[in-house]
């Protein structure tokens, strides 16, 4: 445990104080009276700046995190209709977002109409993490535990991978891709600890290895690629070099809590060096934001800065601080985790109190455009990581 004078954990809590406040003063009473759809149901895809209300068309997986995000405001105590925002949510869902054969679809109208069916991977991996979500805290836990469990069924006898992990498509289409892949493994572990079945647990097991042993490549470093062929090699060209810092902080919080479940330290120390690559050179210090694409030489492809790569920054430090040897270390990844959400405040910085940026360009300024909901799952998450640190004292 950090002691008293620790001054990277000092600015960790202090960091946390004023998140936690936005976030309950704020941020949730503002998506909570403007994101959430008062007439048709579901969530709005984005809130104008002023509180604007778009009539967008919504992504299926935007409405999963918006279950997820209103679920963990529960878990953090949040005083506001959580769970009535959760069980309208997850009812809205089940009823407009999931085909008949338990996948889900791409996208929907306002009033739930059906407006693209293609199967896409990373919103299966999302209705999955959604719907453990909901299990943990919704009044009806059973409804979204079989919708889950209809859903995986589907996707093991249809778009399952001879080697490991899923298909993109069925008949296959390429490349693979990583980023799918991390999502559904945050689903199983989510499942996992909301007191799934056995599968979960195998399905998790079964995603970090192929993490260790293909997404992770040893021959450029210990970069993590994105886009694979068939047989999960890296891609040929500039598709199999792209590597991106805000996944490296997401990964390593992702193997770092299945490696202390697992006892598998060599898992934990693959997402260290994933921190490593991440921060250096993933971080441009003259803005203290984590960029968004990188060729695996440390050359910049995509030099604009998300928010929700700062979230995973502060996640994926504060994973390896839990885990750290000695309280050097220890320090660094608070002080770190710190920055992180020092960057984060800075995206919050807009005239309506609860909103944010989404895009900082190159030369530091932001791209003025609505808020996106789908940026919520991602700032909740990281400030749940963030207070259950903090609450234990660093450990």
């Amino acid at each position: 445990m950090p002691s008293d004078g620790s001054h990277a954990f000092a600015a960790a809590v202090a960091v946390r104080d004023r998140l936690t406040s936005w976030l309950h003063l704020e941020a949730l009473p503002t998506w909570a009276a403007f994101g959430v759809d008062h007439v048709n149901g579901g969530f709005h895809e984005v809130v104008g700046l002023r509180c604007e209300i778009e009539a967008r068309p919504r992504r299926v997986r935007v409405v999963a995190r918006q279950i997820f995000s209103f679920a963990v405001a529960g878990r953090l105590g949040w005083g506001g209709p959580w769970r009535r925002i959760v069980d309208e949510g997850l009812d809205w869902f089940l009823a407009h977002c999931v085909k008949p054969d338990g996948t889900v679809r791409m996208l929907v109208a306002a009033d739930g109409k059906a407006l693209d069916d293609t199967f896409n991977l990373y919103d299966q991996a999302f209705a999955l993490f959604a719907l453990a979500a909901a299990a943990s805290v919704a009044s009806d836990r059973a409804k979204a535990e079989d919708a889950a469990l209809k859903l995986r069924a589907a996707l093991h006898a249809t778009w399952k991978h001879p080697v490991a992990g899923f298909e993109e498509a069925s008949p296959r289409t390429l490349p693979l891709k990583a980023n799918p892949h991390m999502h559904m493994f945050e689903a199983c572990l989510a499942w996992e600890e909301a007191g799934g079945d056995a599968t979960w647990s195998a399905l998790a097991d079964e995603i970090a290895e192929l993490c260790l042993a293909k997404l992770i490549d040893p021959a450029a470093g210990g970069w993590l690629k994105e886009f694979f062929d068939g047989d999960w090699a890296p891609m040929p060209g500039e598709a199999g070099r792209i590597v991106e810092p805000g996944h490296h902080f997401e990964w390593a919080w992702l193997l770092t809590r299945w490696g202390v479940k697992r006892s598998r330290p060599d898992a934990i120390r693959a997402a260290g060096r994933l921190v490593e690559l991440g921060e250096e050179p993933g971080v441009d210090r003259a803005r203290g934001v984590a960029i968004m694409e990188m060729l695996e030489d440390g050359g910049v492809r995509d030099g604009t800065a998300r928010l929700w790569s700062q979230t995973e920054r502060l996640k994926g430090h504060v994973a390896l601080a839990g885990v750290a040897t000695d309280a050097a270390a220890r320090d660094e990844h608070f002080a770190a985790a710190a920055a992180a959400g020092e960057a984060m405040l800075r995206f919050f910085d807009v005239d309506t109190p609860g909103l944010w940026r989404d895009r900082m360009e190159v030369d530091g300024s932001f791209r003025v455009e609505p808020a996106p909901a789908s940026s919520f799952y991602h700032v909740i998450c990281a400030i749940e990581e963030l207070e259950k640190a903090v609450a234990a004292g660093g450990i």
